[in-house]
C-alpha cells in the first residue's frame, strides 16, 4: 500500500520534531518534507503532490491563513497553533482538524482518524443526519426541523439550548428547532470553535462578550456554567 506522503510546516524547530515523531509512528505515513515558513510549502505544493498537510499558521513570510488562501486547490490540511482565535478561520477554509499546541499524541491520531474517516470513499453514504461537510464555502450542519431539512452555517451560531431531546440552535437570522440529543452536536462540533459550558449549552467560542466563574455572557444573553462544566471551561477560557 502506498504511504500517506505528509508535509510538516512550522517554524519552531521543536514543534516540527515533535510532529515528525508523531507521524513515524504510523506505519502508512510517511514526511516528505518539513517546511519552516509559507513560501517553502507554496514551492513544494507546487512541484510535488502531497495527501495532507499539517501546518503551522503564525510562520515567517507567508502565514498558513495566507497560504491556503493564495492556493486554488487546497491539499487536505490540519493546523497546528498556539492561537485559538483563528479557529473559525480555518473552518471556513475547510480544515480537517484545528490542533492547539501543545499537541498530544492522542488528539493527533483523533485528527488523522478524522482525515482517513473524510477520505475514505464509503464515508459518503454513512453521513450521520447532522455532519460537518467539506468541499463547501463555509462548514455547515443538515438538522430537521419542521418537517424539512435545514442547513445551519456554523459561522452563525451563537449558542445551543438543549432540554431533553429538543434542541434550540440560537444563530444570527433566528432559531431552528430540531428533535436531537445536545451530545449529537458536541460530537459533530468542532471543539476548537464550540464549548459545552452547561448539561444544556454549547456555545461558539468567538460569540463569548464576558465571563465569570459562573455564567458567561454571549451576544445578548447571560447563560450558567454548570459545576461539573466549570473547571474545564476555565481550562480553555485561559488557555
Amino acid at each position: 500500500m502506498r504511504k500517506i506522503r505528509c508535509i510538516l510546516a512550522d517554524d519552531e524547530q521543536l514543534s516540527l520534531e515533535i510532529m515528525e515523531k508523531y507521524v513515524s509512528k504510523l506505519d502508512n505515513y510517511q514526511v516528505v518534507n518539513t517546511c519552516k515558513n509559507g513560501v517553502e510549502v507554496f514551492n513544494i505544493l507546487k512541484a510535488e503532490p502531497i495527501d495532507l498537510l499539517f501546518l503551522d499558521i503564525q510562520m515567517p513570510q507567508l502565514t498558513g491563513l495566507e497560504l491556503l488562501k493564495s492556493l486554488k486547490k487546497i491539499p487536505p490540511t490540519i493546523f497546528t497553533t498556539a492561537f485559538r482565535e483563528y479557529a473559525m478561520d480555518g473552518y471556513e477554509l475547510n480544515v480537517i482538524d484545528y490542533l492547539l499546541k501543545p499537541i498530544s499524541f492522542e488528539r493527533f491520531l483523533k485528527a488523522v482518524d478524522k482525515f482517513e474517516s473524510m477520505t475514505l470513499p464509503s464515508h459518503i453514504s454513512r453521513l450521520p443526519e447532522q455532519e460537518v461537510l467539506s468541499g463547501v464555502t463555509a462548514p455547515f450542519i443538515y438538522v430537521k426541523s419542521a418537517k424539512k431539512t435545514v442547513k445551519v452555517f456554523l459561522k452563525d451560531i451563537i449558542y445551543l439550548e438543549g432540554a431533553k431531546d429538543v434542541i434550540r440552535i440560537i444563530t444570527v437570522h433566528g432559531e431552528v428547532v430540531t428533535y436531537q440529543a445536545l451530545q449529537d452536536f458536541e460530537k459533530q462540533l468542532p471543539d476548537e470553535a464550540f464549548l459545552r459550558i452547561h448539561r444544556s449549552y454549547i456555545i461558539a467560542i468567538d460569540r463569548i462578550r464576558a465571563y465569570n466563574a459562573s455564567h458567561i455572557e454571549i451576544g445578548d444573553t447571560e447563560l450558567p456554567i454548570g459545576h461539573s462544566y466549570q473547571r474545564v471551561v476555565k481550562n480553555v477560557l485561559n488557555a
